[in-house]
């Protein structure tokens, strides 16, 4: 992930997993992720597993502004790459912020 600034927008989506395919919605991210990171609005892209909760996920992206990012998100490509992690899916939550101070 890019060297955190004042003014960057983050996206942080929280992904709960169906339990026994986590493995391979790593691997269906992956692949996707490629997309992302070749936006040039995008600073940033991640994912991370809960280390307290089973088969929760968190993906983290920066983006140089909101327009940016919502322009992406509802592209065809990216509609495509959420397709395919659909079938891992049971539910989640998208948070969207700017960032105020980094310490």
């Amino acid at each position: 992930m890019a060297k955190e600034r004042v003014g960057v927008f983050r996206v942080l989506l929280t992904v709960q997993v169906k339990p026994g395919l986590e493995a391979e919605f790593e691997k269906v991210w992956a692949e996707g992720s490629k997309e992302v990171t070749a936006q040039s609005a995008n600073l940033g892209h991640s994912l991370a597993r809960s280390a307290r909760e089973e088969s929760v996920y968190y993906v983290v992206s920066d983006w140089t502004d909101k327009d940016s990012f919502l322009a992406f998100e509802s592209g065809a490509e990216h509609v495509a790459h959420r397709e395919k992690l659909h079938p891992y899916r049971t539910g989640g939550a998208l948070a969207m912020m700017h960032l105020v101070e980094v310490a």
